[in-house]
């Protein structure tokens, strides 16, 4: 419709009128606005200027009321009902106190409030000492307090050791740690303790304080794993060498409640076994005699020491020595061979020297004997200081310094084997004789013989 017509308002838009019919005003907006939603709530409804007081609550305003209460209680609900369990823990939901799942880690719901649900740390390695008790100094020998009660140990031999160790731990099944015993680290120390007893009780002290770290500490872990994760020890059946049932040392630490009353948390039939533990590590920090004995101790280990060393000093000698001796031994068995070697072939070669000799004598018998004699004169007189004298050419006295002569040759004699004058050495009395010198004696002997026999 266009301004100008009938019924139009007289919407001049170049006249004054109709300016009232511009845009609301902020203020009664918000009015508006504010009686809408008190209206909702079953609050007072805004009126007029006549109005004056506002009526009560209506119906629709508490159907509302009621709405939003129900939704604020529908988000917190749910809120409540999803639980986030962290990376390397569990959450052990419990449903009416009685075990429901154990859940991993992620974002998960429960029914709130009947379900609760416990957080266990699997990946935590929790630390446990025996034996002594850190007191944090900084001072190792300070900051260690000696516990009598659980260090000092019986060993087979019948002698006492102190035994400190440290047990590194952490949880493998969140459900047996949190409702199989009522405190699962006392147990643990508890059975640790015993199964380190009884290795130590099978064991000499030598064995303990020397080359036995090793074993003790893997038969002290496999004993208390076995025993830990069959505990409690009311069906507990160990394997090991004796074959027989053993109980734990220690009175169990089951939750238990009077008869009377019937006990929140039950351990059904199906539960797993064990205190949920898994030992990662046990070291043994030390293993030492009494302190009143270690003074004695430490000379008996001397002793021993000491005669470790002279063990080894004299194997080494007898390593030097007996090579040595075989050594020698061989040598002067090689040296009596070619003795011998040589015994029997001077004795053959002399053996064929005489039947030759005895074929060329019974050819010609003057010629081979005067030949020998000559041959003997030879060798006798070419070791000897000779005088020459002309007996027949001259008729002087002729002085003969014979002591000057003898004196050469006892100085040859003397010297065993020194050149005498005239190109003769003179060997020593008692000495072999070479070669050469039995040669000329056997000569000797033969020629002898033939002329005895002519």
């Amino acid at each position: 419709m266009a301004w100008n017509e009938p019924g139009g308002g007289n919407r001049d838009p170049w006249s004054g009128g109709g300016r009232d019919q511009g845009p609301p005003d902020l203020d009664e907006v918000i009015r508006k606005l504010s009686d809408k939603f008190g209206a909702l709530l079953g609050g007072r409804r805004g009126g007029g200027a006549g109005g004056g007081g506002g009526a009560g609550p209506s119906g629709s305003g508490l159907a509302g009321m009621g709405l939003v209460i129900g939704l604020i209680a529908l988000v917190g609900w749910l809120i409540a009902s999803i639980y986030i369990v962290d990376e390397g823990t569990r959450g052990v939901v419990l449903r009416f106190g009685k075990y429901l799942k154990t859940t991993l880690p992620g974002p998960h719901v429960r029914i709130f409030p009947i379900d609760r649900v416990e957080i266990v740390n699997i990946e935590q390695r929790r630390f446990r000492e025996i034996g002594y008790r850190s007191t944090g100094a900084n001072n190792r020998q300070q900051g260690v307090r000696s516990m009598p009660k659980e260090a000092l140990m019986l060993t087979q031999d019948e002698n006492i050791v102190d035994v400190r160790l440290a047990v590194q731990y952490q949880v493998k099944d969140p459900r047996a740690y949190l409702f199989n015993v009522l405190d699962p680290e006392s147990v643990l120390v508890h059975v640790v303790e015993s199964a380190t007893r009884e290795t130590i009780g099978k064991s000499t002290m030598d064995f303990v304080l020397t080359e036995g770290r090793s074993d003790i500490v893997a038969s002290i872990k496999s004993l208390s794993q076995r025993v830990l994760d069959n505990y409690p020890p009311g069906a507990l059946q160990l394997a090991g060498e004796r074959g027989a049932v053993q109980k734990a040392a220690e009175p169990p630490l089951i939750k238990s409640a009077p008869q009377d009353e019937k006990p929140d948390l039950q351990v059904s039939s199906d539960s797993s076994r064990g205190i949920g533990l898994q030992i990662i590590t046990v070291v043994l920090q030390d293993a030492q005699p009494p302190e009143e004995v270690q003074d004695a101790f430490a000379d008996a280990i001397k002793a021993r020491e000491d005669e470790q060393r002279l063990k080894n000093e004299a194997e080494a000698y007898a390593n030097e020595v007996i090579p040595r001796a075989r050594g020698q031994a061989a040598r002067r068995l090689q040296e009596a061979s070619a003795y011998k070697d040589q015994t029997i072939a001077q004795a053959q070669g002399e053996a064929n020297r005489f039947d030759q000799l005895l074929t060329a004598y019974r050819k010609a018998p003057d010629v081979t004997r005067d030949r020998l004699y000559l041959e003997t004169l030879e060798t006798v007189l070419s070791r000897t200081s000779k005088v020459l004298l002309d007996a027949q050419g001259t008729n002087n006295l002729l002085y003969l310094p014979l002591d000057r002569l003898l004196k050469p040759s006892e100085a040859g004699v003397n010297a065993g084997g020194v050149a005498a004058p005239g190109g003769a050495s003179a060997e020593t009395p008692g000495s072999v004789p070479s070669v050469e010198g039995g040669a000329a004696a056997t000569r000797l002997r033969d020629l002898n013989r033939g002329r005895e026999v002519r």
